[in-house]
Parts: structure tokens; C-alpha cells; sequence
């Protein structure tokens, strides 16, 4: 495993990082003496990606979903006129 000191880490981080996605670890050190450990992350460590239609298929949205208790919250802000009709 290479060993790189600390300024020459800061000042070619980038070139560090694509190494480090290829699979390459380092240990960063100051003065000579390590003090940390550059590694690539287990895949299993990385965030997953979310999937936009992953549950195509399994779910069915009703084709007036965007009606839906349409009279129940129209009766909520206007009140049921019905309602007072016999009196």
C-alpha cells in the first residue's frame, strides 16, 4: 500500500480519488507517521439508487384518483345544503 504525505494528498486529491475508485488504497501520513487511511468503499456500503417505476405493475391508482372524496371534502367546506332543505 503507497504512502503519501499529507500535503501531496491535498494537492492531488483528485487524482488520489480516481485511483482509490479503481480499487487502490492509501495511507496518508505527516511527518512520516500515518495518520489515516485512504480506501474505496465496499459496494455494500454505498447508498442505493432509487428507481423511478421499480413498482410498475404491482400498484393500481384508480383513474379518478384525483377526484376522490371530492363530495366529502366539498361537504367540509361548504356544508351539505341538503341538509337544510326541509326546514
Amino acid at each position: 500500500m503507497e504512502t503519501v504525505n499529507i500535503h501531496e494528498a491535498k494537492t492531488h486529491l483528485s487524482r488520489l480519488m480516481e485511483k482509490v475508485s479503481k480499487g487502490e488504497s492509501f495511507i496518508i501520513a505527516k511527518a512520516g507517521k500515518p495518520i489515516g487511511k485512504l480506501v474505496p468503499l465496499d459496494e455494500a456500503e454505498m447508498p442505493k439508487k432509487r428507481r423511478i417505476g421499480f413498482m410498475k405493475g404491482e400498484i393500481v391508482v384508480p383513474h379518478d384518483f384525483d377526484r376522490m372524496m371530492a363530495d366529502e371534502i366539498e361537504e367540509m367546506f361548504y356544508g351539505n345544503p341538503d341538509k337544510f332543505k326541509d326546514r
